[in-house]
């Protein structure tokens, strides 16, 4: 399992979190218990309970844990002038931030239904919109709003259709944030709205 971190020894937290999300990965969220979870790590129910009482808190743990970078971007790219090179330096850090996150990624495309229903699911459209925020314009023409929601998600989109195609990983990653990098460079040319 090369996407999936090895478990940290001595970090029980952190062995939770790995060995929750490689079961919520093999047998989806809904058909994980914590039993499971326990009996994966070989310890007592009681010892899990001890760092997380339900699915959800170790879940909404991993995606905290996972996403800090992308909620120190957004509070970083706030502070920063709305040019092209920090539009561009989002793009690039937002990249391997998903790079780093990959296996809670991919839970999260696979489970979308689930995703959605838990709390987390309102933190992610809140943080998406947040960095959309930060590379469009608001008085863009339309078509470079959409330019730039397209670049967002090309990024989340490129993560899963590429995972499965040959090639270094760091390549694919950077044709991504290219393709991406064009889309808010069109976006921002004056005139662009041709």
């Amino acid at each position: 399992m090369s996407s999936t971190p090895q478990p940290r020894r001595g970090n029980t937290r952190q062995r939770i979190q790995d060995v929750a999300l490689e079961l919520f990965a093999e047998q989806g969220y809904e058909k994980t218990s914590l039993r499971e979870i326990s009996e994966k790590l070989d310890v007592t129910k009681a010892a899990l309970y001890y760092h997380f009482k339900t699915k959800e808190d170790i879940l909404t743990s991993i995606f905290e844990d996972l996403n800090r970078p992308v909620e120190e971007l957004i509070a970083w790219g706030r502070e920063q002038p709305r040019t092209l090179e920090t539009k561009k330096e989002l793009l690039g850090r937002y990249s391997e931030a998903l790079t780093k996150a990959a296996p809670l990624f991919r839970f999260m495309q696979e489970n979308q239904a689930t995703v959605r229903d838990l709390s987390i699911g309102n933190t992610i459209k809140g943080r998406v919109l947040g960095l959309i925020e930060l590379i469009r314009d608001d008085d863009a023409p339309l078509v470079d709003q959409v330019r730039c929601f397209s670049a967002l998600f090309t990024m989340h989109a490129g993560m899963f259709a590429l995972k499965d195609v040959e090639g270094d990983p760091e390549d694919k990653r950077k044709a991504v944030l290219e393709v991406a990098v064009d889309l808010v460079t069109q976006a921002h040319a004056p005139g662009s709205d041709q």
